[in-house]
């Protein structure tokens, strides 16, 4: 299974209408700030775990959307710790990764066009300023779905580097990672302009 990738599936999350899911995705990040103990931090991770199971999303593609990310977090997590606490520094990483599991939670019981749809119809009063609700929904559709892409060639990345022994190296993670994702935003580029959405 791709990461990101709609899973279609039977359950009462998959019947939840995109905008509520959207919707309830934005205050659900707002709160995790208030996530800041290990206790607070084991409460989020069983709600979400739970969330995971009323979607019927199996555990190979629920680690699917937290994956990519691993290489990141433990940067994040090793200055955090050089820098404050274990308490501040791991529940600053808790945060992130729940917001990526909830995010992909999102995707994963969602179909793109239904998401940009619920968007859309979201933006549809910023029309009176000017503004193409279609546009900016398929702009904001593209980088949800970037975002997990360039997380998987930054793993893809890391565990090439680790096999040749370049763990230490920046230089060997920074420039296959920018030339990875200018491949991809070239192809994106090229199957927008394809579909006469370059102008």
């Amino acid at each position: 299974m791709l990461t990101g990738a709609y899973v279609a599936r039977s359950s009462p999350l998959h019947r939840v209408p995109p905008g509520a899911k959207v919707s309830a995705l934005a205050v659900a990040c707002i709160g995790l700030l208030w996530v800041r103990t290990p206790q607070a931090v084991g409460v989020a991770v069983a709600a979400v775990a739970v969330l995971y199971g009323i979607g019927r999303i199996r555990p190979r593609e629920a680690w699917s959307q937290i994956r990519p990310l691993r290489w990141f977090v433990l940067v994040i997590l090793a200055v955090q710790l050089l820098i404050t606490d274990w308490v501040t520094a791991t529940s600053l990483t808790a945060r992130i990764v729940l917001a990526v599991a909830l995010a992909g939670l999102v995707t994963l019981t969602t179909r793109t066009t239904e998401l940009m749809a619920a968007m859309e119809r979201g933006l549809a009063p910023l029309r009176r300023v000017g503004v193409d609700p279609a546009r900016v929904a398929l702009m904001m559709s593209l980088a949800i779905r970037s975002i997990p892409v360039v997380a998987s060639i930054a793993g893809q990345v890391r565990d090439a580097q680790r096999a040749r022994g370049q763990e230490r190296s920046i230089r060997a993670f920074a420039v296959p990672l920018v030339v990875g994702v200018l491949r991809y935003a070239d192809t994106l580029g090229e199957a927008l302009q394809a579909r006469g959405m370059d102008d």
